[in-house]
């Protein structure tokens, strides 16, 4: 029995450190191209994102991001939350004409080279959908 609990113990105590292992072999273009867009962040971490992207969580301007970029150091996409004082007037406007009935639950910006959108998750009994808002507060995606 002794001999069990140490064998589940060790494999335990491997298994943490494979988990905790970093992110080794980053591109130098993706690394470059990351620190080139974002000179000030601080506490980077890097991960794949599906197989064509790397993704690096990092902290700005004392806020959580985290940016992809593809494997020749083109940037895709920055994301970070916002607080509802955050959002533009325009978004906020359509929020309370037609979303009064839901309690937001988080916002998301997302930038892209194609621009920026807000993501905003509602929740209303138990249900919980995601809306996405462009900056004049049209709705791109319910």
């Amino acid at each position: 029995m002794k001999k069990l609990i140490l064998g589940i113990a060790a494999m335990a105590m491997l298994s943490l450190t494979a988990v905790a292992q970093p992110v080794k072999n980053v591109p130098v273009k993706v690394k470059t191209a990351f620190s080139q867009k974002f000179t000030k962040a601080t506490d980077v971490k890097w991960g794949k994102e599906g197989k064509t992207e790397w993704e690096a969580e990092f902290k700005l301007d004392g806020k959580s991001y985290s940016a992809n970029f593809d494997y020749q150091g083109a940037w895709k996409e920055t994301e970070y939350a916002i607080t509802a004082s955050e959002i533009p007037a325009a978004v906020k406007t359509v929020i309370n004409k037609d979303y009064a009935a839901y309690k937001m639950k988080g916002t998301d910006v997302s930038e892209t080279p194609k621009g920026k959108v807000y993501e905003v998750t509602f929740v209303k009994e138990k249900k919980s959908i995601e809306v996405v808002f462009d900056p004049n507060g049209k709705i791109v995606k319910e």
